[in-house]
């Protein structure tokens, strides 16, 4: 039997909580599930990179295959779910049913595609993200395992979107946390006990992925403030992959053109060393870690701001963007001051041996922090403008820090720089797109605030 709120208990919850209050009730469960989920790359870094330079490399090359994986189950997840937010706002409950089972099965469906390309193109895939021939052989152990649960890990990731976006991130939190969790133990056991290498890294993973996916299933099937997943609700149509694209696209050009950047890194850092590789890797993940927070943090808030923008609550839109961006201009100074104050130790933990790594990858995190403040503001101009479905302004501001902007950057400053050209291109691309952001954002908020006025709503 299914235990929880009603929907209609649901929407009042929503739509009536001060947004100071109902925000951090939200984001605390998602801050958790996004800093485990960086944890998961973060502990292969961690424990993969123990075995050698080049091992440490492979993991480094692989995230960017791991992470196009990600881009797609976070563009049905996030589009489902930002669809289902909305219909949930307007009380348009059996459509909402609908978009969860597409967002479902299409990404099932899309996950077993992968695992079969993968595994039949596993040496040139390699190759093509960018390693090097000492750090292939790494990269191909570990990147087998990974494409075998790719069906599993996009359905993961969808049904987390589905949660967070219908008000249960403390549901979604208990599925990530646990396979989270056990990756950490599973890591060490099945690289150095059981002598697995860097096949034991991923292995670990696919199991953890597999075990977030049976518990995040139950959790949707078996509480009835949760949108269960069901076949009989699968009735895929043009129109509503219109629908879910619309809104998932800035998922898609945010991961999707970070896949592509890691792999242009990859390969403009390749003639350097596998050192400079394994640097930028330890610190991408670092980074992604970092960020984790403030993304999870947002995601806290786009629920909030889908339902109320579907209920036509334009004002607890406009109150809740602007609550969260003051907290997360100050979360990211925060982190960013303690990083930029400890980067060689961070480094030096990952890597030891190495003292390239060390100094190219300390130089690397201390100019990356000094842009976390304002890599605050672009994140949550992101995620407002996607949650209330303005797609093609959020996939602008999406694919500008690590597309429009990165992507020149490693194209050019390595020319003008060489290796420090690698390491300045990151923060330069968040200085241009904080522009970028600024100029849209504007707009955006005028228009909410003249929806205020047309509804004879008060503004924040």
């Amino acid at each position: 039997m299914k235990t929880g709120l009603t929907q209609e208990e649901k929407y009042y919850q929503m739509t009536e909580t001060p947004v100071e209050k109902l925000i951090p009730s939200l984001a605390i469960p998602t801050i958790v599930s996004m800093l485990v989920t960086s944890i998961y790359n973060m502990a292969d870094t961690f424990f993969v990179s123990q075995l050698g330079t080049s091992a440490s490399g492979a993991v480094g090359v692989i995230f960017s295959a791991m992470a196009m994986i990600q881009a797609i189950a976070f563009t049905l997840g996030m589009g489902s779910g930002n669809c289902i937010s909305r219909c949930l706002g307007n009380q348009e409950y059996d459509e909402a049913d609908q978009f969860a089972a597409v967002g479902f099965f299409t990404a099932m469906s899309i996950g077993i595609l992968i695992a079969v390309f993968g595994t039949v193109f596993m040496r040139p895939l390699v190759l093509f993200l960018g390693a090097t021939e000492t750090i292939a052989p790494y990269a191909e152990s570990y990147a087998q395992y990974i494409f075998l649960a790719a069906p599993f890990m996009m359905c993961a990731f969808v049904m987390n979107n589905l949660l967070r976006y219908q008000g249960n991130a403390l549901y979604a939190m208990v599925g990530i946390m646990t396979g989270g969790i056990l990756n950490l133990f599973l890591d060490p056991l099945f690289i150095f006990v059981f002598g697995m290498g860097t096949a034991g890294a991923a292995l670990a993973t696919a199991v953890s992925q597999f075990i977030s996916f049976l518990i995040l299933i139950c959790q949707c099937n078996l509480r009835k403030d949760c949108i269960g997943i069901r076949i009989r609700n699968f009735i895929p149509s043009l129109s509503m992959y219109k629908r879910i694209l619309h809104a998932g696209l800035p998922s898609f050009c945010r991961q999707g053109i970070a896949s592509v950047s890691v792999i242009l890194l990859n390969v403009t850092a390749g003639p350097y060393g596998d050192a400079v590789i394994a640097a930028m890797s330890v610190v991408s993940r670092f980074m992604m870690f970092v960020n984790s927070a403030l993304i999870g943090f947002g995601q806290g808030f786009q629920p909030v701001c889908g339902f109320n923008f579907g209920a036509k609550r334009y004002d607890r839109v406009l109150r809740a963007y602007w609550f969260c961006v003051k907290i997360a201009i100050v979360m990211l100074t925060v982190f960013g001051v303690i990083t930029f104050v400890f980067s060689r130790p961070i480094i030096t933990a990952f890597r030891r041996e190495d003292m390239e790594v060390i100094r190219i990858g300390t130089m690397a995190l201390r100019l990356q922090v000094l842009t976390l403040p304002i890599q605050a503001w672009i994140i949550m101009v992101n995620m407002l403008s996607q949650s209330i479905g303005y797609g093609f302004r959020a996939s602008l501001v999406a694919i500008g820090r690590q597309g429009l902007c990165l992507i020149p950057m490693l194209l050019l400053l390595p020319k003008l720089f060489d290796l420090n050209g690698i390491v300045y291109a990151q923060p330069m691309a968040d200085l241009l797109t904080f522009v970028l952001a600024t100029v849209i954002v504007k707009g955006i908020l005028k228009e909410l605030k003249t929806l205020c006025v047309t509804s004879n709503l008060s503004q924040p």
